[in-house]
């Protein structure tokens, strides 16, 4: 274990990683008492994919994480621990309490299917705030239904006062599960997302804010939602499927439970990246706010990082109204290269293949082609239409990631990459003819490592 995480060179500087070993998908989101709780799929023994336990870290403001003991280990009964979620039981509906705070509750997927052991649903409590468990001794609290059945995200619905579960069941089927107390559940409907699987979330948001509009989202593993009301009882999509993600990296996004403020903030796991020769292995993305916006399509999703990011902000630098071309080329002073980009820009000309935006990336290009409407990063697109003639871009760049956001969050994309071993400054041009760089800001981001503790208890 490093003593010191902020020399490994390929470590993040603003996402969270493990001290050591392997990471996946986020678990257990919730806040409580002040702290933002979160749970991931760990490896306690090894660096890749292995025995699946409940990893643990706390944070007071999403940007700097303190680890903790890990949370649930691989069960003998019934085998390793898989994705799940976690609530604040507000009324002690479980009877897990003690009367002294409300008891924070988890539910997970547990099983070994190769070794002859069916995934179910199981449940643990904690009355510490999180830093001892219990597992229920009535587990399971579903028994196995088909293939696989894993992920449920629980959260609760003051209207019909129970608890609502969303779980993966097989192909692209979800099923929706109510119960008033996170032991007896019953099964309330299956709802189909196409080209979907895995790690569903399930919650609700205002459209444009307004409060007396309101959508549920229901999220898969792969970044592809859909959108309906819910009653209680059942979910009524008023869309297909929707695609968020756009990169090849991000996945199993999931949402914290009781979040101040009604946010709904997210985060995923940015699956795939390569860490050679550092002592852990993966990292999560930085985590987005969500809100629902109305606009020429529709009602769809929108994601933007965490104001949080704010206080890593450092060195500004400011650009405006510059002609962009293969000669008149842009590079900002060089720094960390950390940074948290603006960027607005319009195309010149709409002929093809000509005034092609690009930005280069620690060696790395992005464009966006006028023809398309799409930037295009590491081998995936990602649709950017132009937006009363421009495109706005907000880039957050670490050291092996690349997170871009479009027009306000419509549409975004994680991707994770190798640096090149040289030295290769920002650089902003066009291809192929002219473009038009109506403003960019530069921030450059501090690290979140700096002093950050070892692995604790407490």
């Amino acid at each position: 274990m490093p003593d010191k995480p902020e020399t490994d060179l390929l470590r993040p500087r603003f996402h969270f990683t493990t001290q050591r070993n392997w990471l996946n998908d986020p678990n257990g989101l919730v806040w409580h008492a002040g702290e933002w709780h979160l749970f991931y799929q760990y490896n306690a023994v090894g660096i890749n994919w292995g025995p699946n336990s409940w990893g643990h870290a706390v944070s007071s403001d999403l940007v700097h994480w303190r680890e903790l003991s890990d949370a649930l280990d691989p069960d003998e009964r019934f085998g390793w621990i898989w994705s799940g979620s976690a609530v604040v039981d507000h009324g002690n509906t479980s009877g897990f309490g003690d009367g002294k705070e409300p008891p924070l509750v988890a539910m997970y997927t547990t099983g070994a299917p190769a070794a002859g052991k069916p995934c179910v649903q199981g449940i643990a409590f904690s009355r510490d705030r999180g830093r001892t468990w219990i597992k229920y001794d009535g587990n399971p609290v579903i028994a196995h239904i088909v293939h696989e059945n894993r992920d449920p995200k629980v959260i609760w619905h003051a209207p019909s006062k129970r608890w609502v579960m969303a779980l993966y069941l097989d192909r692209n089927d979800f099923g929706l599960f109510a119960s008033p107390d996170l032991k007896a559940w019953t099964c309330i409907q299956t709802v189909d997302v196409a080209n979907a699987t895995e790690c569903p979330d399930f919650f609700p948001l205002n459209v444009d804010g307004d409060a007396t509009q309101e959508r549920w989202v229901l999220w898969t593993g792969d970044g592809i939602y859909r959108l309906g009301t819910f009653d209680g009882q059942r979910f009524a999509p008023t869309t297909g499927p929707l695609v968020c993600e756009h990169g090849p990296n991000g996945y199993a996004a999931q949402s914290w439970s009781d979040a101040p403020g009604g946010r709904r903030v997210q985060i995923s796991w940015m699956r795939g990246g390569k860490y050679p020769y550092m002592p852990f292995n993966q990292q999560m993305s930085f985590p987005v706010e969500m809100t629902l916006v109305t606009g020429p399509d529709g009602i769809r999703l929108h994601r933007a990082p965490v104001a949080e990011i704010k206080s890593l902000w450092g060195r500004t630098q400011r650009f405006a109204d510059k002609t962009l071309s293969p000669t008149a080329k842009l590079a900002p002073e060089g720094g960390s290269g950390l940074y948290d980009l603006e960027l607005t820009f319009a195309p010149i000309t709409a002929a093809a293949g000509t005034g092609v935006f690009a930005c280069r990336i620690h060696g790395h290009v992005l464009r966006w082609r006028p023809d398309s409407g799409a930037v295009s990063l590491l081998g995936r697109d990602m649709p950017a239409p132009l937006v009363d003639g421009t495109v706005t871009l907000r880039i957050l760049v670490d050291r092996t990631s690349i997170e871009v956001f479009a027009n306000g969050g419509r549409t975004s994309a994680s991707y994770c990459f190798l640096p090149e071993p040289w030295d290769a400054p920002l650089e902003l041009s066009a291809e192929n003819g002219e473009c038009r760089l109506v403003a960019l800001t530069v921030r450059e981001v501090s690290s979140a490592l700096a002093g950050a503790p070892a692995r604790a208890g407490a």
